[in-house]
């Protein structure tokens, strides 16, 4: 909701993990761009201002909501993931103040914007998922949890399980997966057990109900 206190949005904020390590330097930013790219096309209606990297291995970009920018996280997440790059978010509720940059996320300003900065300069590797709500610290804690207990799971899956799972996430049924890999539809629902899939699946449920509501509350849209 736009008004006389600006404009309520989702940031979405990242960076990557020991990119140094990554991969060759040069194969490390021609993913990384691509993936970038990708993605600003595959959510071109959620965006406000896309997501631009700012400066060496670090992006962001502003959402038209929370639930928005969750799941644009977690599709880059996975993109990135299948070209061997890891990375980490943080996505959280701001405030702009300043004219909407539509071509690129920057030059704007405006409350929640530091908080959420500051909060993925904290470098904490091992969590992937973070989030900054400057007026909803209980929900901030709860959600931070959820994305701990995402991160946990996905710190313990094989390729395949990624690569399946990621399917599943994105819509695709075991029978598609079979046939994709051509493989039984048992092996499927193995690999989606020995993957946590049901507890993975069950904890972004219950964080993009979470931030649905705060949208709604907050007149994200």
């Amino acid at each position: 909701m736009e008004g006389k206190q600006g404009r309520r949005s989702g940031v979405i904020m990242g960076d990557l993990v020991r990119s140094e390590s990554s991969l060759p330097l040069d194969l490390l930013h021609e993913r990384f761009n691509k993936a970038i790219d990708d993605q600003n096309i595959a959510h071109a209606n959620a965006f406000l201002s896309p997501m631009t990297i700012t400066l060496g291995d670090e992006f962001q970009g502003i959402a038209r909501t929370l639930a928005q920018a969750a799941m644009i996280a977690r599709d880059l997440r996975f993109q990135l993931l299948a070209d061997k790059i890891d990375c980490r978010f943080v996505v959280g509720l701001v405030e702009i103040k300043t004219p909407i940059n539509p071509d690129k996320a920057w030059n704007m300003m405006g409350p929640g914007l530091a908080k959420a900065r500051n909060k993925l300069n904290q470098k904490k590797a091992d969590q992937y998922y973070r989030f900054s709500l400057p007026e909803e610290s209980v929900m901030e804690v709860v959600l931070d949890a959820l994305g701990a207990g995402l991160s946990a799971i996905e710190r313990g899956w094989t390729d395949q399980q990624r690569e399946d799972i990621s399917g599943l996430m994105s819509g695709s049924t075991p029978a598609e997966l079979a046939r994709r890999r051509n493989v039984s539809v048992h092996s499927i629902y193995k690999v989606r057990g020995s993957g946590s899939y049901d507890a993975y699946a069950m904890q972004w449920n219950a964080i993009s109900e979470a931030l649905a509501w705060l949208d709604k509350k907050e007149g994200l849209g």
